[in-house]
């Protein structure tokens, strides 16, 4: 009997006979990946051939309501029959995922517009905030601010903007111009 109660396994070989080694290698790949069918009964048909000095395997699992089908051929049958089941492994998982899919789907959906653009925030270094005194924002025109902006190293400079009474800020811009920014 199988080792497991859930995969009901026929197998069939054309030009060779099935042989208990090939019987067991096949309950062995299935036993490694039958987490994926959820405990739910799967039948599964494995063809195996000999053709031309190829050996192909062919499997076929009816699990759900759905059919998965599977074909590799190899220069060894034990090879080939791994390959097939690994190949119906991806199958079921798809179809797994498009099952929980369909029930998460509105929630993902709600979760992603939500988070920002994540590689950015990975790439950009966290600026530091540096402490700088002296700002006393005395009254003077954004000319003459520009003009003190000229003299100092300062990147930026507050006044009180003369002109309008408020209080201003005049920065370096990457261009070579001037910003002003009045409150």
């Amino acid at each position: 009997g199988t080792k497991n109660c859930y995969m009901n396994f026929e197998i069939t070989g054309r030009h060779l006979d099935v042989t208990p080694a090939l019987r067991a290698h096949v309950e062995d790949q299935f036993s490694k990946i039958e987490k994926v069918f959820d405990r739910q009964p799967a039948n599964a048909h494995v063809i195996i051939e000999v053709e031309r000095g190829r050996h192909r395997s062919e499997v076929i699992i009816n699990w759900r309501n759905e059919s998965l089908t599977a074909i590799s051929s190899n220069s060894d049958m034990y090879q080939s029959l791994s390959e097939s089941i690994a190949k119906i492994e991806k199958q079921a998982r798809k179809l797994k995922d498009k099952v929980i899919d369909k029930s998460h789907k509105a929630t993902k959906a709600a979760v992603v517009s939500m988070e920002p653009d994540q590689a950015d925030d990975i790439l950009a270094p966290v600026p530091e905030i540096i402490e700088t005194d002296g700002f006393d924002a005395k009254p003077m025109t954004p000319d003459e601010a520009v003009a003190e902006l000229m003299d100092g190293d300062k990147q930026f400079l507050i006044f009180h903007n003369s002109e309008g009474g408020k209080v201003a800020v005049i920065f370096k811009r990457n261009d070579g111009n001037y910003g002003l920014v009045q409150s």
